[in-house]
């Protein structure tokens, strides 16, 4: 508002001459002022002196300094209605929320940012990295080719390649690409208990694990799978699909695989009626296996076996339409052959290859 010509001894004065008699008129006409200001001043200063005309035009500047306060805080509150502000937020989301404030609400940069105490240098910067195209287009091709592998496999990979790239990096790209898994696993009420007596793998073929997994074909004919993986270096002899299996199948296929590799010493089963068969019996005793049978309704006995499998079903089964037995065969085939020699094994490390199976029963180290 535009400040007043007139100081407020002169307002006072004025107001005096009129108080004292003297017509309006002749008042107005001497001061330069129409009636409508001499009497908005009369009701605004009647009956007041200079000071506290002074005083009462201070409070009044302070009055709507406030108001002006006041209101800003409540447009503050109104931008961060529905805004998460407890949670920090990553600079480029940040800048997102900056923007839609500009378009919504029509106030400036600085005051956008003070509301989201958000640094204006920081909104006003932009990066000098280097683009990386190459990389995230290389990332979604093995995402787009191994479906079920995660950010630290995708890592593995990409060094292999020789891709120098660190595994953050990996990361936060994998993330931002939408391509993390979620995976739901119930959860456990009691502990899982093993056996005290069970020893600890010490070299290859000291220990097999060995399960069936169930699928079909794609007209719904029923198919059984044979998995067999040693527990030390989580080579997998064999992933055998049939329509159905006895005991001798089980024979004949170890039979088949020990003639290549050797035999294992323990072999840790289930209770299913073809491992507790007299067929697989007596082959174990002739070849001096042990059968390690799993405690009834503890499936976490076999723990290593049933991992296994879950890595079958979610990057081989889930992932192919079997027609043909024979093309079960060699689906399986080609699956057993890429997790033995390229597919990175959690339980040697991310940052190094996995060791091969050697077959003569000494332990290869990783190169």
């Amino acid at each position: 508002m535009k400040a007043s010509k007139f100081s407020d001894a002169q307002k006072a004065f004025i107001l005096k001459q009129g108080d004292d008699g003297v017509p309006v008129a002749e008042v107005c006409r001497k001061s330069g002022i129409s009636q409508a200001t001499y009497f908005n001043w009369k009701k605004k200063y009647a009956g007041l002196l200079p000071d506290e005309m002074r005083r009462l035009k201070a409070l009044e500047d302070e009055n709507a300094k406030l108001k002006r306060i006041v209101a800003d805080l409540t447009l503050d509150r109104e931008m961060l209605r529905g805004m998460s502000s407890a949670k920090a937020l990553r600079p480029a989301r940040t800048r997102k929320l900056v923007d839609g404030m500009l378009v919504d609400w029509g106030v400036s940069i600085r005051r956008a940012c003070k509301v989201l105490t958000f640094d204006t240098s920081t909104y006003h910067y932009k990066s000098r990295r280097i683009g990386q195209a190459a990389l995230e287009r290389r990332i979604k091709e093995i995402c787009e080719t191994r479906v079920r592998f995660g950010y630290r496999r995708v890592h593995v990979l990409l060094r292999r390649e020789g891709w120098m790239v660190n595994i953050k990096k990996t990361r936060r790209i994998y993330k931002a690409l939408g391509l993390q898994l979620r995976n739901k696993h119930p959860k456990r009420r009691v502990k899982a208990k093993l056996r005290e007596d069970r020893q600890e793998a010490i070299g290859p073929n000291d220990i097999w694990a060995m399960d069936f997994v169930h699928d079909q074909f794609a007209a719904g004919k029923k198919l059984r799978i044979l998995t067999i993986v040693d527990i030390h270096s989580r080579f997998s002899p064999a992933t055998d699909p049939r329509f159905t299996y006895r005991g001798e199948d089980v024979v004949q296929t170890l039979e088949r695989i020990c003639q290549k590799g050797g035999y294992p010493k323990t072999i840790r089963v289930d209770n299913g009626s073809e491992f507790i068969s007299r067929d697989l019996d007596l082959w174990a005793y002739v070849n001096k296996v042990t059968l390690d049978f799993s405690r009834p309704g503890k499936p976490t006995d076999n723990g290593f076996i049933e991992a296994f499998n879950s890595k079958l079903r979610s990057e081989c089964l889930n992932a192919n339409w079997f027609m043909t037995l024979a093309d079960a065969r060699e689906k399986l085939e080609d699956w057993r052959r890429h997790y033995n020699e390229d597919r990175p094994h959690s339980a040697i490390g991310y940052n190094v290859p996995i060791a091969l199976h050697n077959p003569r029963g000494a332990a290869s180290p990783p190169s």
